[in-house]
């Protein structure tokens, strides 16, 4: 029972780190350079990196159906405002600011601040490792003279 109740505390205490919502400094750590695949509310879905500068690069198939199509945004794109982050959208009549919630260690969800029905769920991209060989190189021959 006191064995119990110390798991209890201890992963209590460790749940606000891995899970919650993201300041800004924590986004930008927890995202930049990394490749992530994510899901949203409607269907739509893909691959997506963002970049130190703002840029984000990466594919989305909007609804789940048709063509993936892989887009870039540029420098500046997502931007820190305060605590929050924002995008800047050419000609959009807004700029939306995100809120991230740490759902594990490896992923999060966004969603426009105000509007939690609007979300994506993002999950840090795993490639597979592959090996390659390179052919053997042979080393020098050892020849023993008599």
């Amino acid at each position: 029972m006191v064995r119990g109740i110390a798991v209890l505390a201890v992963l209590s205490s460790a749940l606000p780190a891995m899970a919650g919502e993201m300041s800004a400094s924590e986004a930008r750590y927890f995202v930049t350079g990394k490749l992530f695949s994510y899901t949203c509310f409607d269907g739509t879905r893909g691959l997506a990196r963002v970049h130190l500068d703002g840029s984000v690069d990466g594919s989305i198939q909007l609804r789940g159906t048709g063509r993936t199509q892989y887009g870039t945004m540029p420098a500046a794109t997502l931007r820190v405002y305060g605590e929050r982050v924002c995008a800047s959208l050419p000609r959009s009549i807004i700029q939306p600011c995100f809120y991230l919630e740490r759902t594990s260690t490896g992923s999060f969800r966004g969603s426009i601040s105000g509007f939690g029905f609007a979300y994506c769920d993002f999950t840090q991209y795993e490639q597979p490792t592959r090996v390659v060989h390179s052919p053997r190189r042979q080393g020098p021959s050892s020849q023993t003279s008599e």
